[in-house]
């Protein structure tokens, strides 16, 4: 793809500029995207995910949001080499990687994760633990082998996730991301295919909203007032693409009003296009109806720099994109960042080499990299 001097030029400066996330000045617009990556044994990330992550902050990414890490519930989980953010050695190694990324001048995050009725009976890394969500409902709608949560189940994942929160403030990390997206269980509360109850926690949208301003609440207490919150959500999840959390403005806005309030400091708006109009009748992305409807800084995300839907997850790969549909929204300020994914993955100097202006050096996604952590 040849770019023009001009776009090379806005890209350079457009994304140049620092933007503040409650106490925290992210250098620049530009964002690793969280991509879950199996590396881990035993939840520990050791080394190698060290230098993966202070590679790319290094190369000039402004703020990381890692994988997923589960947090200290034995449900969270269903793969022993994703890592866990609870632990005395997991935490250990957290530790180092928000150490070489600082070193790199770079800011970095943890994205704290349950994945609900994603788990099956018998998974590890805690194979005796029960699966449960909501409803007991799996994202096909089928009963799955888990189970409704109970209140005293509700509490405790609110519980796992504020002290997850406090542990990374701790230990040096830079904020929170809550991963409320993709059919996890957050998610699963805040979708009605998956969401059945007919207590507080179900219903209309603004109900099936309470368990995560509950999460969020929790998390903003554990932690210092000024440190960020950031809360990732998505319509649709993995296997039902075409699923919505809210089908109108009215909707979503009754979702997000009450984890704003709870006090999430910006929204990372997942799509995996993000340049699709959200509604109708708007240009806006999910992204930009998030911050018009809340204020808050909002993260765009969704084959940013690629040709085509995101279908990493699938093995795929993608050619090279332009990015002037990017810049004239960043510009317009509908969004404040945008989240890179599987660019980063194949190309660690993607940052590097936007930042300087250089985008005919871009390289296509290449599905191999799924499979390596360099």
């Amino acid at each position: 793809m040849t770019t023009t001097a001009s776009t090379s030029s806005r890209a350079a400066q457009i994304l140049s500029r620092p933007v503040a996330i409650n106490g925290l000045t992210v250098p620049n617009r530009i964002v690793m995207a969280p991509m879950t990556r199996m590396f881990s044994p035993g939840g520990v990330p050791d080394e190698d995910v060290v230098a993966y992550y202070s590679r790319r902050a290094a190369a000039g990414v402004g703020l990381i949001v890692t994988e997923g890490t589960y947090v200290g519930h034995e449900s969270a989980g269903d793969n022993d080499r994703v890592p866990r953010f609870h632990g005395e050695e997991q935490l250990a190694g957290w530790a180092k990687v928000a150490e070489g990324v600082h070193a790199t001048g770079g800011t970095i995050m943890p994205q704290l994760w349950h994945v609900g009725m994603v788990r099956k009976a018998g998974d590890p890394p805690y194979p005796e633990a029960p699966a449960f969500g909501p409803s007991g409902l799996r994202i096909d709608g089928t009963e799955g082998t888990g189970r409704a949560m109970t209140q005293q189940d509700l509490d405790d994942v609110v519980a796992a996730f504020a002290e997850s929160a406090a542990a990374a403030e701790r230990i040096g990390f830079d904020g929170v991301e809550l991963h409320g997206a993709h059919g996890y269980l957050i998610d699963q509360f805040l979708w009605e295919g998956t969401n059945r109850r007919t207590d507080a926690y179900g219903g209309a949208p603004v109900a099936r909203a309470k368990f995560a301003a509950e999460i969020v609440a929790a998390v903003r207490d554990a932690v210092s007032p000024s440190f960020p919150v950031i809360f990732r959500y998505s319509q649709w999840k993995l296997g039902a693409y075409e699923a919505r959390i809210a089908e109108s403005v009215e909707e979503l806005e009754a979702i997000l009003a009450p984890l704003a309030a709870a006090g999430v400091d910006a929204f990372h708006a997942s799509t995996r296009r993000y340049w699709l109009p959200e509604f109708e009748g708007s240009d806006l992305n999910l992204a930009g109806w998030t911050k018009k409807l809340t204020g808050k800084p909002a993260i765009t995300v969704g084959s940013v720099g690629l040709v085509g839907e995101s279908r990493w997850f699938q093995g795929e790969g993608a050619q090279v994109g332009g990015i002037d549909n990017l810049l004239d929204r960043l510009e317009a300020e509908e969004f404040d960042l945008a989240a890179v994914g599987r660019a980063l993955l194949t190309d660690p100097e993607w940052a590097k080499k936007v930042l300087e202006g250089r985008l005919d050096d871009l390289n296509a996604f290449d599905a191999a990299s799924l499979n390596t952590l360099h």
